[in-house]
């Protein structure tokens, strides 16, 4: 065989491959309104190859085909889709430094509205509560907790996580800059913890999608971090504007360690509370 022939036929295969991973993108989007044509590429194609071979199956056109016609299969899908990676005052230095720049400037409104875009399964929402309760502002607030996977939401609203975790999480809250016991806000229920359920009394979940669904109110503080780092630019850009568009004058935006304003649209539109941090407040 001549040597060309070897090297043309994985081209050929890659090629095909990106076309049945384009078609399975289209297809969620028409079939269930999930938009994941602007993800990026790589982590979405591992992410279907995952996916691929715990279904049992042989090709991307396979999985296309079973999650058209079993909605059951498209919520495991989505749950490999969703970044469900999430811990307790996860990136410690962010939350100290939102205690001693952000809750100041909180501190002059007579209520306040929050939003922690892309939840998750909800540890980064009771992170907030408690740091709100410890500064005394949570009782005039109201959290909007809101991700795309209603099955994550779910294990939000529940809030009982393993209790192998508490070890690193009290870790992170102390860090955190956290003023009582961490003990304090759960109970042990056999191999799982129980949060107190005063800690999301002022919590609204909801399904949200920031890919395709917009603005839903005004808020004073969003925190949408770690979410965009799967998105390709034009995506990015879409959403940053639907956070713009969110935030209130003054308001502050929060995102995670690997994001940045550096390249969006309206980056003149906000000013550096904590360059490293990732913490933003608009101006304009």
């Amino acid at each position: 065989m001549h040597p060309m022939a070897d090297d043309r036929t994985p081209l050929r295969r890659r090629d095909l491959e990106a076309v049945e991973v384009d078609l399975l993108a289209e297809g969620i989007y028409e079939a269930y309104g999930f938009d994941f044509r602007r993800y990026s590429r790589p982590s979405f194609r591992r992410r279907i190859a995952r996916r691929v071979e715990a279904e049992g199956l042989v090709s991307i056109s396979g999985l296309l085909e079973r999650v058209l016609h079993e909605p059951a299969a498209m919520q495991r899908l989505l749950a490999d889709l969703s970044v469900n990676v999430s811990a307790m005052f996860r990136d410690p230095g962010f939350f100290r430094v939102f205690r001693a720049k952000v809750v100041p400037l909180l501190r002059t409104y007579p209520f306040l509205r929050v939003w922690n875009a892309g939840c998750s399964t909800g540890e980064e929402t009771l992170s907030v509560a408690i740091l709100l309760k410890e500064t005394g502002l949570y009782d005039r607030t109201r959290i909007y907790a809101t991700d795309m996977n209603e099955v994550t939401l779910d294990l939000a609203r529940s809030r009982a996580y393993p209790i192998a975790k508490m070890r690193e999480y009290t870790a992170n809250y102390i860090q955190a800059g956290g003023t009582r016991s961490f003990s304090e806000y759960y109970v042990a229920d056999g191999d799982r913890v129980l949060f107190q359920p005063s800690l999301t009394e002022n919590v609204v979940f909801a399904q949200h999608n920031l890919v395709t669904d917009r603005s839903f109110n005004e808020f004073h503080v969003i925190m949408c971090r770690n979410v965009m780092i799967y998105f390709d630019r034009e995506l990015q850009d879409r959403v940053h504007q639907l956070l713009y568009d969110s935030l209130a004058p003054f308001g502050v935006l929060g995102l995670g360690s690997r994001e940045t304003l550096e390249f969006v649209k309206h980056r003149e539109a906000y000013e550096h509370l904590d360059a490293t941090e990732r913490l933003y407040r608009r101006i304009a």
